[in-house]
């Protein structure tokens, strides 16, 4: 990411599903905190597709005609469709030139960030350096994603990445489509494992964390906080408008 953009430089437009809410606010405030040459903008997709239409109408009105406008980030862990269909429609409904970023994961940072929320809950070891010495809370970890088929398969990615920093047997399940939690704790428990947690692939907006406690408390596993707010979303998200910026060069 260059330290110096120009004025005409795309806009970096975080698209957070559901309404206003904190954790989104937050990320964007370590955006722009973080990178004052990127002109940051947040849109709830929850308000409705048109919210974002706007937006980026309005950038586009600032930048030079033919020139791309924006950068639009999705902020979710995975792939959505819902989310990105809202997206590209809304594009679309501008008649901008904006380009859309994939979603942030699978990547090993988020797979870090998993395992630092279970560490916070007290379901894994915070140091992985001392894995011999410690015993471990849990016994097996259940990725728990939303996002329907596609982000249910792209969350066994990051289950093995997660797998790999705990040295504990990970599998994915899904708030919306299968696997489901209840075929997830079939599995770990059919290898042994018998004391379970649920580690949500979940920034907030875009799920319910009521259903993923109750998803917990039904197949008896402990659960970890979402991804939340964390420095670790906000760097993927800008590594992602430095690739898009590289695409135009």
């Amino acid at each position: 990411m260059p330290s110096d953009l120009s004025p005409d430089a795309p806009a970096l437009v975080i698209a957070s599903p559901g309404k206003d809410e904190e954790i989104p606010q937050d990320i964007a405030s370590m955006l722009r905190v973080d990178n004052p040459q990127i002109d940051v903008r947040l849109v709830h997709l929850g308000n409705g597709v048109d919210c974002l239409t706007k937006e980026l109408t309005e950038i586009a009105a600032t930048r030079p005609r033919d020139a791309q406008a924006a950068v639009v980030a999705p902020l979710v862990p995975g792939p959505h469709p819902k989310v990105f269909r809202a997206v590209r429609e809304a594009v679309a409904a501008s008649g901008t030139h904006a380009a859309i970023n994939p979603p942030l994961g699978p990547h090993p940072l988020i797979a870090e960030l998993l395992h630092i929320r279970l560490a916070d809950a007290g379901l894994a070891r915070a140091d992985r350096m001392r894995l011999f010495n410690i015993s471990a809370p849990v016994d097996g970890i259940i990725v728990l994603t939303s996002g329907g088929e596609e982000a249910a398969r792209a969350a066994d990615t990051t289950a093995v990445l997660l797998a790999a920093r705990l040295a504990l047997p990970v599998v994915a399940a899904s708030l919306d489509s299968g696997p489901h939690p209840h075929d997830a704790a079939e599995r770990l428990r059919k290898i042994g494992a018998s004391r379970l947690a649920i580690a949500p692939c979940i920034i907030g907006p875009e799920a319910d964390h009521d259903q993923v406690r109750a998803a917990a408390d039904s197949i008896g596993a402990g659960c970890a906080q979402s991804l939340g707010a964390h420095t670790s979303l906000a760097r993927l998200i800008v590594e992602g408008y430095g690739n898009s910026l590289h695409s135009l060069d």
